[in-house]
């Protein structure tokens, strides 16, 4: 038997259940739509945050090569800040709405106490909250800022990172920087349409449950109402096997046995045979 963690029964964790069949269902509730939000605004923050890491590890690198080769320290500060929180706002996307995600996937009929609803909803507007901001910043630096060389004006700087090549000091020039700002504001709006839906969605169960209108745990082929036990299955086959014996393995045909029991009723109405051999003086 699966544990149980948290009252969530960790048998129904089945590949069988990321099949678009059933993954797109439209037994419950909303289910459709939730999966598909959920996943834009995961991938396009994860997305965002993975861009920005390969821009903020080539500006760390163009910055070292710079202090090594001159001595001179450039002033990358603005970028590496904004892309650390990107990567935090993604981890965290991904978190609450992959949670939400996986445990409507896996126990779509679960029952949650009003605590971890509230805390779904409390979660899911920090997420917007984040991600906004995130993307204001992100938009805000990538569009007016620069690396720089302390002590040095641009033009004198330029011919150092001339030197050190790519990536570009004015960021808006930079297609990584370019792309994850993009790619924020996707998930961004992925995210708002995932609270609103996740919000609609837990109204929804509070009043009329997890099914849609016309639905019960009868039209899902996962609910464990609608497998038949092991143990069943074997007495009903054992069962049948012992209703139908084949003659072929020897055992004995309705007319072999109608033969028996005539053979045996002529013999139980014969007499015995009295006849003697005569005795002869």
């Amino acid at each position: 038997m699966a544990p149980v963690i948290w009252g969530l029964d960790l048998s129904g964790m089945q590949w069988g259940k990321f099949k678009g069949k059933y993954m797109f269902n439209d037994i419950y509730h909303l289910r459709k739509t939730k999966m598909i939000v959920y996943q834009i605004a995961m991938i396009m923050c994860v997305c965002s945050e993975s861009v920005g890491t390969a821009a903020l590890s080539d500006y760390v690198d163009q910055r070292d090569g710079i202090k090594t080769r001159s001595g001179h320290h450039t002033s990358v500060r603005n970028i590496v800040g904004i892309f650390s929180f990107n990567i935090f706002v993604g981890i965290a996307v991904a978190t609450i709405f992959g949670s939400g995600f996986f445990f409507d996937l896996f126990w779509p009929q679960r029952h949650e106490t009003p605590a971890v609803k509230t805390a779904w909803k409390i979660c899911s507007l920090l997420m917007c909250v984040l991600t906004l901001a995130d993307a204001i910043a992100l938009t805000v630096i990538v569009a007016t800022q620069r690396a720089t060389i302390d002590g040095l004006t641009n033009s004198e700087a330029q011919r150092y990172f001339d030197a050190n090549g790519p990536p570009a000091p004015i960021y808006r020039k930079n297609a990584y920087c370019i792309a994850s700002t993009v790619l924020l504001w996707l998930g961004m709006l992925g995210t708002f349409a995932s609270t609103y839906i996740m919000w609609k969605s837990l109204a929804h169960d509070k009043s009329h449950g997890p099914f849609a209108a016309g639905r019960g745990p009868a039209d899902d082929p996962w609910d464990v109402s609608n497998q038949q036990p092991v143990a069943e299955k074997i007495d009903r086959k054992s069962t049948k096997s012992e209703d139908t014996s084949p003659s072929s393995t020897g055992a004995q045909t309705p007319a072999h046995t109608a033969d028996l029991e005539q053979g045996a009723g002529a013999g139980a109405g014969a007499t015995p045979n009295t006849n003697t051999i005569p005795r002869t003086n």
